[in-house]
């Protein structure tokens, strides 16, 4: 790739890579969305240890994943301009570092505020990742948007279920359970900075100009549409942000394993499924799509219930499949269908709007489910939870449907 030289102040351009060289890039760039989703999926498995280690509560430890959804809606809200302004490459550069900075304090973690701190890094890394991956992705095939966001659904829940299932694993049968599986993934994320080093820069035409932060908001014109994708992620994130949190150590207390692995496989199984759901939605119309999962979600959340309180571990995995499934459709059905019609000037303000409930719909829910726990046991909440979650899914289906 060529640099053309220009004045202070003007546009850089630069000559395209040859067609080899943007298959590699582009390969490169979903490989480390899905380290980086891995890497927020990677502590799952583990809370159990934590918890048991320092004695802690329900409540601190979704405090804890809560802290990743604040650091990541932050890092969303202006990791896009400034690569707009600076280029992909050097904030994906960074961000891949970050992700490596908190998996040593994983490591080295001697108190619940190191893990706060670890997941505030990784956070605001795996925000940077997601958006200006996402953008890198549309410079190299700016003609196949809506391909690269589906890829980008699949490498998120393939990521995260491969991070989960091998951490989980890892602890179970590895020494040093609280170090090996973040220093097992370090070393895969420095390979994967590595790679994206020897790349050159896809954003092909830079303008300086002032960073600023997206300012949420909707065009009057697609409300309907951006609150009937907006319920459905709401919903389903609820769901993604207790499954990380509080899932695994559920699943083992109503099954009687306490097996590392068997808690992390119930929460990877839903992954893997949502990753083959969605690569298969694209079948349907993104707005079919999300209805189907929305209301698909419903009656899992509703099946998940009978699944706990049978205490038999295949129920819950078969719940914890059908959840993932209908995740996946509900989830890549409403980003599709929200990407569909938003109007290209106002991308990044309505974006920003959704990626803003969406975020705070996994942290709230999360602290609140947590805070309850806390109070009066995980069994006995995680019913009223997956009822509360189930009707707002309900509500997103029938605006979708209204909307026809």
């Amino acid at each position: 790739m060529t640099v053309t030289a220009s004045a202070p102040g003007t546009t850089t351009a630069v000559e395209p890579a040859p067609p080899t060289a943007r298959r590699v890039a582009y390969g490169l760039i979903l490989t480390l969305a899905a380290i980086g989703l891995g890497v927020s999926g990677l502590p799952a498995p583990l809370y159990g240890l934590y918890e048991t280690k320092w004695d802690l509560s329900p409540l601190t430890t979704t405090i804890v994943f809560a802290v990743y959804a604040v650091a990541a809606l932050a890092a969303i809200l202006i990791a896009g301009k400034v690569s707009d302004v600076v280029g992909r490459k050097p904030v994906l550069l960074v961000a891949g570092a970050g992700l490596i900075v908190g998996l040593i304090v994983f490591m080295t973690a001697q108190d619940v505020a190191m893990l706060l701190i670890a997941r505030a890094i990784h956070g605001l890394s795996v925000g940077s990742i997601v958006v200006a991956s996402a953008a890198a992705l549309l410079d190299l095939r700016p003609n196949h948007g809506a391909r690269s966001g589906q890829l980008t659904g699949v490498v998120f829940n393939v990521g995260m279920a491969i991070a989960i299932s091998g951490s989980a694993l890892l602890a179970q049968y590895v020494s040093e359970p609280l170090l090996t599986p973040y220093a097992v993934v370090s070393v895969i994320c420095l390979l994967a900075l590595i790679g994206i080093a020897l790349l050159d820069e896809t954003h092909l035409e830079r303008q300086p100009t002032k960073i600023r932060i997206a300012k949420p908001a909707v065009p009057p014109a697609i409300r309907g549409d951006f609150w009937f994708a907006a319920l459905g992620v709401m919903a389903s994130w609820s769901v993604l942000g207790v499954l990380l949190s509080l899932y695994p150590t559920l699943a083992s207390t109503s099954t009687h394993i306490h097996n590392l692995a068997f808690g992390g496989a119930v929460v990877a199984t839903t992954a893997a499924t949502a990753a083959v759901a969605q690569f298969f939605g694209s079948a349907f119309t993104p707005r079919t799509s999300a209805i189907i999962g929305d209301v698909g979600m419903a009656v899992a959340l509703g099946l998940s219930i009978p699944a706990i309180n049978s205490h038999q571990w295949g129920w819950i995995v078969a719940a914890a499949v059908l959840l993932g499934g209908t995740f996946g459709l509900g989830f890549g059905g409403s980003i599709r269908h929200l990407s569909h019609v938003v109007p290209e000037s106002a991308r990044g303000e309505t974006m920003s709007a959704y990626y803003l409930l969406a975020y705070t719909s996994m942290a709230v829910p999360t602290i609140l489910a947590g805070w309850a726990a806390t109070e009066w046991g995980l069994e006995r909440i995680f019913p009223w939870f997956a009822a509360a979650t189930a009707v707002a899914c309900v509500i997103a289906a029938v605006l979708g449907m209204r909307r026809r």
